[in-house]
This record gives C-alpha cells, structure tokens and sequence, in this order.
C-alpha cells in the first residue's frame, strides 16, 4: 500500500523561508527497476495475470516460480515434469494441486507442477504463512522471481531477490493513479509558473540563486510524481491505457527542461557535473529536497552562500533549447562559445555564424527564436497574473 499523494500550497517565489519549504512530502518508496519489469510482467493484459486472476476467482491459492527450471533443480522434491506450452487454463487448473508451479523465463512453458521446493531454511524470513515463507526464501536464494498466491486474503504477492511487493485490486490501483494524475497536473502548472519567472528574468539579468532552487525543486517534485504515475501505469497494464496517454500529455519535454537548468546554472562549466547534480537531485530523500542549503550545495555552490543574495547568469541551454529544430550539438558549441545567455541574445548574425555548425540560417532562426520566447513569456505572464 502507498500513502496518498501530497500537494504543495503556492507560496511567494524568492522567500526562502516558505519557498523551498513550502512542497507537502510524497511517498519515498522507489521501487527497483528490476521488480518495476517483473509487475510489468504480471500486468493486466498478459497471459499471466489471466491465469492468475483466474485462481483467485475459484478461491484457490498458488505458489509460481518464473525462471531457468533446470537452475531450480537442487531445490526440488517430487513434483511432476510437465513441459507444456503456458496456457492461462492450464496453469488455473495446476493450482489446483498442492506445491509450486515452475514457468521458464519467458512465460511460455510450464515446466513443472506439484513440485515441493526446499530452499535453504536458515535464510531469515518475515513472513507467517507457509506458501509465503517459501516464496521469500526461494526469491532471496535464487534471485527468481516468484508469485505467492494467498487462498484466504485473495492477494497476490511478488518476490524478486530481496524484493517484495504486494500488488493491488485494480480498482485501487486506478484511483490512486487518478489522484496522482490530478496531483500532477497541479505540479506542472506551479512548476510552468516558475519557470516563466526565471525565463522573464534571465532575460533582465536579474536572476538569484534561490529562483534556481525554486525551479530544480518543483521541477524534480514534478518528476518524482510523473514517475509515481508511471509504476501505476506498469501495474496496470492494459487497464492503464488511458491514464498513459494523459501522463504523456503532462509530463512532456519535463526531463530536458530540469536538465538545461542544472546544466545552466552548475557552479561548474563541465557538463558532466551537473549530470552529477541530477542523479544525486533524484536520490535525494523528500525531506531533503525541501532543504535550500542541500540544494545549492548540489549546484556546487557553498552552503554558506545566501541564495538570496547570490546573483547567477544562463549559460543559455534552456532557452537555446526551446528553439525548434535547433539540434543539441550547435547548442552546446553556441553555448562554449559564447559567454553566457546574454551575450548570445546580443550577439550579431555574424558573430553567431562563426559559431561552428551555425551558418547564417541558423544563426536568424537563434535571433529570431530568442526574440520570440521574450515576447512569448512577456504574454504568458500577463496572461498568469
């Protein structure tokens, strides 16, 4: 079970007291990728769950293990060797007899059924059922992945390694998909918000370190929140085809945009670094990335630094970025070439056609581009306020 979604209330940009400490916390429970594809695996929509859903609608419960039958074998203790195409029918009718079930890795064989497994009994466990210990411990011992089918409670848990997880009915999974979409779209558009700020801004040269922290906060609450629809998305396989195509809707070109502000704005002219910065932003726990100091520290800057006081400048990433057709190479030349956003918004055509890969095209549409996205956010905000 996942707890609900929070929402941050609008506050003030540029208060360091309440905008960077003003996001309710979200759920800090990221799931391994690894165990994200297995619950893909199982989804709605697949043979699999088919038969599965099948075992819970006759009260039955079952133990499945999915992986190499032969690298099992040690663990085995009689059993029936099947070798029997997968079919939903067929693996609803095996549960109907006592032990587990053993499927090749690609869910197209059954291998075996009846199969009592003995894995090693000294490997700690936490679960109280019989069916469930087993699970656990032939997942911790042998990495595969394994599905524990409750004949009381009527769930379905997996276990992966170390892993576990136990999937919901539907029906819930859907609604919290449905309130974390809405949550999101709640996101984006405080998210929009600032980054029309820091766009006005940039522009005027008048950009303070804590506007950066206010858009790489909400940018990468954003995020964690499109990523939070997107398990919902997995877990619901076929049934999520619609909440998909909002998500894709909402979340957009978000990932580039925070991207080219790290990249804009890193205390460090190497690009590698503010890579660095992301993928440390994205492992940051919740409480964390409420923290300014945590933040710019990130960004490389010293905690001891006001950011409030601490004037930066564009390097011009983002802004090049929103230029169609503009490809990333030319911009990142543009960008060593030229000292940052302002210089390029001031550069002439000629100057900008020196730039490798720029040409005197190229050049007019950077002219024209950045012209246009002053008088696009010059709209935007008028529109917002």
């Amino acid at each position: 079970m996942r707890p609900a979604h929070g929402v941050p209330e609008d506050t003030p940009i540029g208060k360091r007291s309440s905008s960077l400490r003003s996001v309710s916390t979200l759920p800090d429970d990221p799931i391994e990728p690894g165990l994200l594809e297995a619950i893909g695996r199982l989804a709605p929509g697949t043979e699999l769950r088919q038969g599965i859903d099948d075992i819970i609608r006759s009260h039955e419960g079952a133990l499945i293990v999915i992986a190499n039958p032969d690298e099992l074998a040690f663990m085995y203790s009689g059993g029936i060797r099947l070798e029997q195409p997968f079919t939903p029918q067929l693996l609803y009718e095996l549960a109907k007899m006592d032990g587990a079930i053993v499927i090749d890795e690609r869910v197209s064989r059954l291998a075996y059924a009846n199969v009592q497994l003995m894995p090693d009994p000294t490997i700690p466990s936490r679960e109280t059922g019989t069916r469930h210990r087993t699970a656990e411990r032939v997942a911790k011992q042998t990495g595969a992945l394994v599905i524990s089918i409750s004949q009381q409670r009527e769930t379905v848990t997996v276990f992966l390694a170390h892993a576990r997880y136990q999937l919901d009915p539907i029906a819930t999974v859907l609604a919290k998909a449905n309130q974390a979409l809405a949550a999101l779209e709640t996101y984006r558009k405080r998210l929009e918000q600032v980054l029309t700020r820091l766009t006005a801004l940039e522009f005027q040269n008048a950009v303070m370190l804590d506007d950066v922290l206010v858009v790489l906060q909400r940018a990468e609450m954003t995020s964690r929140m499109v990523r939070e629809v997107e398990r919902d998305c997995i877990e619901l396989g076929s049934e999520g085809r619609l909440i998909r195509a909002q998500l894709d809707e909402l979340s957009g070109t978000m990932p580039e945009s925070e991207a080219a502000v790290a990249s804009d704005y890193h205390a460090s002219d190497d690009p590698r670094q503010a890579l660095v910065a992301l993928e440390r932003l994205a492992a940051l726990p919740y409480e964390s990335l409420l923290e300014p100091d945590t933040l710019q520290e990130l960004l490389g800057y010293p905690r001891s630094a006001n950011p409030l006081d601490t004037a930066v400048s564009p390097r011009g990433y983002r802004a090049l970025s929103q230029i169609p057709r503009l490809p990333s190479g030319v911009i990142r030349r543009v960008v060593a070439e030229m000292d940052g956003l302002d210089a390029i918004a001031r550069a002439s055509l000629r100057e900008l056609e020196s730039v490798e890969g720029v040409g005197s095209v190229r050049a007019r549409e950077i002219k024209e581009g950045l012209r246009r996205l002053q008088e696009h956010n010059l709209v935007e905000r008028y529109l917002t306020m």
